[in-house]
């Protein structure tokens, strides 16, 4: 690919604007050397004004999602995508979050402009496990983790029992869960299934990536490694996916 279709995708502008960059000496290799329009690169050898390219198609970033920012490209209201630099939100293939975290939630969210993976970790078959702490407006019921493990609990309004999740039990009204599914707001669903109501939720980890001390608000590109984390095998095989008989609480 061109220097200038590879500037252009990854949104250091529009192709005339790209080409203005270029003209005027501010793209150069390693060696300081002003690179053509047309030059054949190899993508860790080019700079511009100096610093090194982003990363090329296939990024994937963790995001410190705050509270009342929305996982949309165009809702109204504060955008998760307003808090990446302008050029992440222009490049094409675009980037997309893995996945939602409603606007009243806040954590770990990924995002990427590699179709495939996004499919990969997103899929309702692959069963990537995700970690939320809870806080909660009354005191939880004795047999909350029984019940959410027991890959019968019936949801209001739905026919499929969920699959079974983990309850770990942190305090009178605060929780860890772990999910395998991502049903439209499930965690809150869950919890108001058993008469109780979620005061907040924040998302701790997806398979054995955690977000660990990402400030809110804040993002950071993930090593291979890193994405491999979120497909390991101890993480998400910790839930055991029985065949659920319907059970409604």
């Amino acid at each position: 690919m061109s220097l200038l279709r590879t500037l252009a995708n990854l949104g250091y502008g529009s192709r005339r604007q790209v080409q203005a960059l270029i003209d005027a000496g501010r793209v150069s290799d390693a060696g300081n050397r002003a690179l053509r329009a047309d030059a054949s690169i190899i993508h860790a050898e080019v700079r511009v004004d100096g610093q090194p390219l982003d990363p090329a198609h296939g990024l994937v970033l963790m995001l410190h999602k705050p509270l009342g920012v929305t996982c949309s490209h165009d809702d109204a209201g504060p955008l998760i995508y307003a808090l990446l630099p302008l050029r992440y939100r222009l490049r094409r293939p675009p980037l997309s979050s893995i996945g939602r975290l409603d606007r009243d939630s806040s954590g770990l969210l990924l995002l990427t402009d590699d179709g495939a993976l996004l499919h990969r970790i997103s899929s309702p078959h692959r069963h990537v496990p995700k970690t939320y702490r809870v806080d909660l407006a009354e005191d939880l019921r004795a047999d909350a983790a029984a019940v959410f493990a027991s890959g019968t609990l019936l949801l209001k309004g739905e026919s499929v029992p969920l699959l079974p999740a983990v309850l770990e039990v942190l305090g009178p009204r605060s929780a860890r869960l772990t999910l395998r599914e991502g049903r439209y707001h499930q965690a809150r669903r869950m919890f108001a299934a058993l008469g109780n109501h979620v005061l907040s939720l924040h998302r701790e980890r997806i398979g054995a990536l955690q977000l660990g001390d990402l400030p809110a608000g804040a993002w950071r590109p993930l090593a291979t490694d890193e994405i491999a984390r979120i497909f390991d095998a101890e993480a998400t095989s910790a839930i055991a996916v029985p065949s659920p008989a319907k059970l409604s609480a």
